[in-house]
């Protein structure tokens, strides 16, 4: 049984994976951040490894998380694989608009979602 994000603090989350899953929840319908964003965003910006373990576990705690909208820094899927098939990310983001070419999502700078300049 996965838990809700609706009995959690929204401002103040107790964990780190917590405060990832508070920033991904924010990343807009067809858009897309990287794992160093968010890490930067929590403050720990040696953590991009630590938000992607975040993503893979995200599934565990609430089907809500659209981990499918966080991407490397390049804006390659190298999430997929975690999905439950791997497939299912790149369908997730081009439900949305976003198109994804060789694993790859095209005009990822047009898309790209910055924390710091959306929710500062």
């Amino acid at each position: 049984m996965t838990k809700s994000l609706k009995n959690h603090p929204v401002r103040k989350p107790d964990n780190f994976f917590e405060r990832v899953y508070e920033i991904v929840l924010r990343i807009p319908v067809g858009r897309v951040t990287t794992y160093g964003a968010i890490a930067r965003f929590t403050g720990s910006p040696q953590s991009s490894r630590m938000v992607g373990w975040a993503m893979n576990a995200s599934h565990l705690y609430s089907d809500l998380i659209p981990a499918h909208r966080v991407v490397n820094r390049n804006g390659t899927l190298t999430g997929k694989h975690h999905f439950r098939h791997p497939e299912l990310m790149q369908e997730l983001l081009e439900s949305e608009g976003v198109l994804v070419k060789n694993d790859r999502v095209v005009e990822f700078k047009k898309l790209f979602w910055d924390p710091y300049k959306e929710l500062i």
